[in-house]
């Protein structure tokens, strides 16, 4: 153990001399390893935050929500032009699955419109997310509140004119004072403020709850009935445990039911299941993380042969020295590891610098947007162990070939 520990020793000796005295030609051999690492970590940390941020965006929602809409979250096989003759589903229709759906905790209508500007006396937000719903929409959102309360089920069947606020939305329009109860104007209208949310922080998908405000759904039907211009979605939220293919297969016999579609006939609507959305984000970011191995692929493959290129030249300086430790009774193996350690102690400084690049982008991106740009332990493990392995795998040869030095020709070569 002694004798490993004094090679290991002399490897760090021997690569930190060939770092000061050849520092050019060493440091263009490590900049290949030091992309690769810096390449697939920075691509893996990059995939790891982008998959913290999603699951906290939606770790309100239970992912076996369902999303009942004329349009399909991902790819389908159905043509464009025959899902845009599909109708929107409508109000009536999300009462009666209210009323006959069974195993289903909470079932919720909304509106996908344009975004509006709110205003309050002198002051003005604009570009805010509106989300007319149902009453039930706090209960499947998850929403948690800083001041108030969200609309109850009679203002929102009879369309009341009230409205619950984002944090940021109630901060830019009243400051510090308090907003509940106050009028703002939206759509040309008063509306009495009821809550305000929690405050959440930027979300994935662009909007969070603190740049959003919710309003009943029947305010905006009351004022320009369906409209074109409004997208509807029947939102239904299953109770646990339920079987899934089951419940879907119940929500389309009912509406179908409700709509008067005859037997055979092809479902003009989409059962859009969150998980669904969420498996195929995990698809991407998993094509992300693909792409991301093959490019930093090439570049640890030409960061290893810049690893054995300083070892070959390394051992042609040392032939000397290695002639004459042999000639002392250093035995083979004692010469190959010696330079197996330095190639990997090389290669992984060169990984080491690629850390360090990743962490200090990690830190100007988190600082510089409302993201938290994440490098794991995991990911330092990896980064520094794939350096490891390619110093490992490059210095084989370049060690063999010193191992198998004749020591009289050796010594005698480097004289």
């Amino acid at each position: 153990m002694i004798v490993y520990l004094r090679l290991l020793k002399e490897s760090l000796s021997f690569a930190i001399n060939a770092l000061r005295n050849n520092k050019l030609r060493t440091l263009l051999s490590l900049l290949g390893v030091t992309i690769g690492i810096f390449s697939i970590i920075a691509v893996l940390a990059a995939v790891d935050s982008l998959d913290k941020k999603i699951s906290k965006d939606l770790s309100s929602l239970d992912k076996n929500t369902i999303y009942l809409m004329k349009y399909c979250f991902g790819p389908s096989e159905i043509p464009q032009w025959k899902r845009e003759q599909f109708p929107n589903v409508k109000y009536d229709e999300y009462i009666g699955l209210k009323n006959s759906m069974n195993n289903t905790d909470q079932v919720a209508y909304q509106l996908f419109v344009n975004r509006e500007s709110l205003k309050y006396d002198s002051k003005t937000v604009s570009d805010v997310n509106i989300i007319p719903a149902s009453n039930e929409m706090v209960d499947i959102d998850g929403l948690s509140f800083d001041k108030g309360r969200f609309y109850n089920e009679s203002e929102s069947n009879s369309g009341t004119p009230v409205i619950v606020l984002g944090y940021d939305i109630a901060e830019g329009l009243f400051g510090s004072s308090d907003p509940i109860g106050k009028n703002i104007r939206l759509y040309g209208q008063r509306f009495t403020v009821l809550g305000v949310m929690a405050k959440q922080g930027a979300g994935f998908f662009g909007d969070s709850n603190d740049t959003s405000v919710y309003l009943p759904a029947n305010f905006l039907r009351r004022m320009y009935g369906d409209s074109d211009s409004m997208t509807p979605v029947i939102v239904l939220k299953p109770e646990k445990g339920v079987d899934m293919e089951a419940y879907k297969a119940e929500i389309a016999q009912k509406l179908r039911a409700i709509r008067g579609m005859k037997a055979g006939e092809m479902d003009n609507f989409f059962i859009n299941v969150l998980s669904g959305f969420t498996d195929f984000i995990d698809g991407i970011l998993g094509q992300m993380n693909f792409v991301g191995w093959i490019i930093s692929g090439f570049s640890l493959l030409v960061g290893g042969f810049g690893i054995a290129n300083i070892m070959f030249v390394s051992v042609k300086e040392r032939t000397n020295l290695i002639g004459i430790q042999k000639s002392l009774g250093a035995k083979n193996k004692f010469i190959l590891f010696q330079f197996l350690f330095e190639a990997v102690i090389l290669s992984v400084i060169g990984g080491i610098i690629g850390l360090l690049m990743v962490w200090g982008i990690a830190v100007i991106l988190t600082k510089a947007l409302d993201f938290e740009f994440v490098l794991s332990l995991g990911n330092i493990l990896l980064g520094t162990s794939l350096a490891a392995l390619i110093g490992l795998i490059s210095g084989i040869l370049p060690a063999i070939s010193a191992a198998n030095l004749d020591p009289v020709e050796a010594i005698r070569t480097g004289m």
